[in-house]
């Protein structure tokens, strides 16, 4: 296989509020992964900033934080704050196309949850402990444990932290 260039680019908010984190389970009609749990997030589009004026001479800055927003606030109908870097995870799908995941941890910011019903049915807010309980997305607990270590100051890095 030829090196690409082209991913597919997404990224994901572990919304944290009073000590719990907001998961969601994807609409049993999507293609990828129905059924399971995970944390909101989605796909960069171009439109997230190309019809905003550059920031500089040549570019558009805090892109990744704006579409998080957008894909947040689209999906679960909350606004988020405080958005900061967790981790980063790529794939290639069964469909062949790469994607590049970046996932962050962000507050609460006000709203009422209003889920997407194309995207997700049901959400909970849920401690580390209760997270176990659920049918997590491979590699989410872990990426949970990491955002309750970030909060405490802990420096982390991706590995396993058990769970699902």
């Amino acid at each position: 296989m030829e090196n690409q260039y082209l991913h597919e680019v997404a990224i994901t908010a572990i919304v944290v509020k009073g000590g719990k984190f907001l998961i969601t389970r994807r609409s049993p009609n999507k293609k990828r992964f129905p059924g399971t749990w995970t944390v909101p997030g989605g796909k960069m589009e171009t439109d997230d900033y190309l019809k905003l004026p550059k920031d500089t001479k040549d570019y558009w800055y805090n892109v990744l934080e704006r579409t998080l927003k957008r894909e947040v606030k689209e999906e679960v109908g909350i606004d988020i704050e405080n958005i900061e870097y967790i981790t980063s995870l790529a794939t290639v799908h069964a469909d062949g196309a790469p994607s590049l995941v970046i996932s962050c941890m962000a507050d609460y910011a006000g709203g009422e949850i209003k889920l997407q019903q194309e995207e997700n049915d049901q959400f909970a807010w849920v401690t580390l402990e209760e997270a176990k309980t659920y049918s997590l997305l491979d590699g989410i607990y872990d990426e949970l444990v990491m955002t309750e270590k970030k909060l405490k100051g802990e420096k982390i890095e991706w590995k396993r932290f058990g769970g699902s």
